[in-house]
């Protein structure tokens, strides 16, 4: 067989490895949880915080300290007891990964029908491009969890929910306008 050698990408070329380990890396303990990252976050049985790693997750807030995404988004979720995220759902896969506590994961079937399952520490998900699905914390323990978005530049999250899918509208339609001017 022969030997395999990816392309380095342009922007890249001439970038040392001494600036990759500045420019390609976020420390967790220098990111704040961004509470109001989702139209529903403010929601009594919805709020959650994200921690945006590399690219903007589902939010499509930006975020200074996260990396900038490729071909993906990466961020990390914190759920206090009772709280999770509506049904939604995205264009492409988006995996979550519970890293402390439990976490209930449903899904959405086309007649409203909900089935919901468990997901325990180092358990994941994948939720398909464009089934409803969503999350809670059940449990008396914040729960952290992994969430990532097959795509460096999501579209608007798809809530089921039509009041919460047009403030999200209407969210990124100002954020839009702000990084315009």
């Amino acid at each position: 067989m022969e030997r395999v050698q990816h392309n380095i990408p342009s922007e890249l070329r001439n970038v040392s490895a001494e600036e990759l380990a500045q420019l390609r890396v976020v420390h967790f303990d220098k990111l704040e949880p961004d509470w109001d990252a989702f139209a529903d976050s403010q929601v009594e049985g919805r709020r959650r915080g994200q921690f945006r790693l590399i690219g903007t997750g589902g939010s499509g807030k930006p975020d200074p300290n996260a990396l900038p995404a490729g071909g993906f988004t990466l961020s990390i979720m914190i759920l206090p007891p009772g709280q999770g995220g509506s049904a939604h759902t995205h264009e492409v896969e988006e995996a979550f990964f519970v890293l402390e506590g439990e976490l209930t994961v449903f899904f959405d079937d086309e007649v409203g029908k909900r089935a919901s399952t468990k997901l325990r520490k180092y358990d994941a998900v994948s939720c398909p491009a464009g089934i409803p699905h969503g999350f809670i914390n059940e449990g008396t323990e914040d729960v952290l969890m992994q969430t990532m978005i097959g795509t460096g530049k999501p579209g608007p999250v798809g809530f089921i929910d039509h009041n919460i899918y047009e403030e999200e509208i209407a969210r990124l339609a100002s954020r839009a306008s702000e990084n315009a001017g």
